[in-house]
C-alpha cells in the first residue's frame, strides 16, 4: 500500500467529469482503492474521490466514524462505490459544515440533500445500493460532486461561511 498525493484545488483534474471505470475486477482498480482508503485515513478525511489523486476514475472511497454518526445511525468502515450514481429523495435540504482533502483547512457552508439514494459497484463487482441521510448522505454527495468537476466551493451560497476551519464560526456553531 502507499500514500498518494492529493491534488489540490485549482489542479486541473478536479474540474474534469471523471470517465467510467470499465473493469472493477482489475488489479489495477484493487490497488487504487486500498491505497485510496489508507491515504483518506491516514489524511483523517471522510472520504476521498480517484480524481483528488489524479485518477480521473468515477470512484470513491468513504467511511463514517463515529463520532459524524448521528443518534441512532451506525459507523461505516471504509468502502468504496464503484461508477455511483447518486439521487435526491424528497426536498429536504441540510446545511453542513464541508472541508476538504483538495482545500487543507477551510471549511464551508453548503445546501445538501437530506436523503439521497446510492447506487454503485464494490470491488467484487457486487451491487450496492441504499439510502443515506445526515453525514452518510452528505459525504456521498460531496464525493459523487468530485466526479462531474465539482469542489464544494462551487455549491456555497454565503461567502461569509466560508473560511479556516480554526476562524470560522458556522450557524452550526453559533446554536451551541
Amino acid at each position: 500500500m502507499a500514500l498518494l498525493k492529493i491534488a489540490r484545488m485549482g489542479h486541473p483534474v478536479l474540474l474534469q467529469t471523471a470517465q467510467p471505470v470499465e473493469d472493477v475486477h482489475s488489479l489495477s482498480v484493487r490497488q487504487l482503492v486500498s491505497d485510496m482508503i489508507e491515504t483518506m485515513l491516514d489524511a483523517r478525511g471522510a472520504g476521498l474521490a480517484a480524481p483528488q489523486v489524479h485518477k480521473s476514475l468515477r470512484l470513491f472511497v468513504y467511511h463514517v466514524p463515529e463520532q459524524r454518526c448521528a443518534e441512532g445511525e451506525a459507523p461505516i468502515p471504509p468502502r468504496v462505490l464503484i461508477n455511483p450514481e447518486i439521487t435526491p429523495v424528497g426536498d429536504a435540504i441540510m446545511h453542513c459544515t464541508e472541508g476538504c482533502l483538495s482545500l487543507p483547512l477551510l471549511r464551508g457552508v453548503v445546501p445538501r440533500h437530506a436523503i439521497v439514494g446510492y447506487k454503485g459497484f464494490d470491488l467484487d463487482g457486487s451491487v450496492i445500493s441504499g439510502e443515506a441521510r445526515g453525514f452518510h448522505a452528505n459525504v456521498l454527495q460531496h464525493e459523487f460532486d468530485h466526479l462531474n468537476g465539482i469542489l464544494y466551493t462551487m455549491r456555497i451560497r454565503d461567502f461569509a461561511s466560508f473560511g479556516y476551519a480554526d476562524e470560522l464560526i458556522t450557524p452550526r456553531d453559533s446554536e451551541d
